[in-house]
């Protein structure tokens, strides 16, 4: 089962040759949809419906892709996927899906091939119910983490996964890690992290000068994002606030998280089969999240 859950399916495109990629995740039918974004620069579709605000239940696909904003334009491809497979939402004269999409920075030049409605599309088509490939696949593939020091001393992200389990609530997560801090391990250390030498200034801890440098350009451009499933039955405040707290895990496993140069954001679909506490969901899922940074640069 992809990401532990029944009936869901992972599908991933890859552009070897301009290192990027789409990867789209499909839950089966009456999935409930949340996001939760902490970042400071995210780039995002549907966020506003799925957030807490939002009169958003319903989600049928989320797509994680790259090249930044351009990137959105693969979710226009996974949504005539799901109007051509009739998932969508049910109103009086259409079928209308709701496709959830967040984007990570990977653009390595001006005149790189944008993924498109083809390459969601072609995601949607290779989806399975297997787990999908971690590391430089899919959304993986052009991610970078370590950036805090400057680009030049970044390592390679990518694309990871995790399963967390108590009786017989599940919790599954993919994300894509384009993180601007280091990936560190259960104890601590750096597991995947900038190459700069230790003594480097390192964000936060630089000139004022500096931060305005990085905010200008291309440090701008991180972000780690994600897409959790469960199992549980969860109300639209309650998946929020599950969205929400399983950003835990982005602090356990990157640092520094959440900053105004990243993206984080990460969405939640909940296919509403087994009754569940909102706290014991959120703590597999931050279990979970953290999990699979780590697993993505391994």
């Amino acid at each position: 089962m992809a990401l532990g859950i029944e009936d869901v399916m992972v599908g991933c495109w890859t552009d070897e040759q301009h290192a990027t990629g789409v990867t789209v995740v499909l839950p089966p039918k009456g999935s409930l949809g949340a996001i939760a974004v902490r970042g400071g620069a995210p780039g995002t579709r549907e966020a506003a419906a799925l957030g807490p605000n939002g009169s958003g239940i319903e989600c049928h696909a989320v797509a994680l892709c790259g090249n930044s904003v351009f990137g959105l334009a693969a979710a226009e491809g996974v949504v005539q996927w799901c109007s051509d497979h009739k998932r969508g939402l049910e109103l009086a004269t259409v079928l209308v899906p709701v496709v959830g999409a967040a984007v990570v920075f990977d653009i390595t030049g001006p005149d790189d091939p944008r993924p498109g409605p083809d390459a969601g599309r072609l995601a949607c088509e290779a989806a399975t119910s297997a787990d999908p490939e971690t590391g430089r696949v899919g959304v993986g593939r052009g991610c970078t983490v370590g950036k805090a020091a400057g680009r030049v001393y970044a390592r390679p992200g990518g694309q990871g996964i995790s399963v967390a389990r108590s009786g017989d609530v599940t919790v599954g997560v993919i994300v894509a890690v384009n993180a601007f801090g280091d990936v560190l391990d259960t104890d601590g250390s750096v597991l995947a992290g900038s190459t700069a030498a230790p003594g480097a200034p390192r964000y936060p801890f630089v000139s004022l000068d500096e931060v305005a440098a990085w905010e200008s350009g291309e440090e701008r451009a991180n972000t780690t994002i994600g897409c959790l499933v469960t199992n549980a039955t969860l109300t639209k405040p309650e998946a929020c606030r599950v969205a929400d707290l399983a950003h835990t895990g982005i602090a356990r496993s990157i640092n520094p998280p959440h900053t105004s140069v990243d993206g984080d954001a990460l969405f939640l679909l909940a296919t509403q089969e087994v009754p569940a506490t909102v706290d014991l969901v959120a703590d597999l899922a931050s279990t979970a999240v953290a999990a699979a940074i780590r697993n993505a640069v391994q």
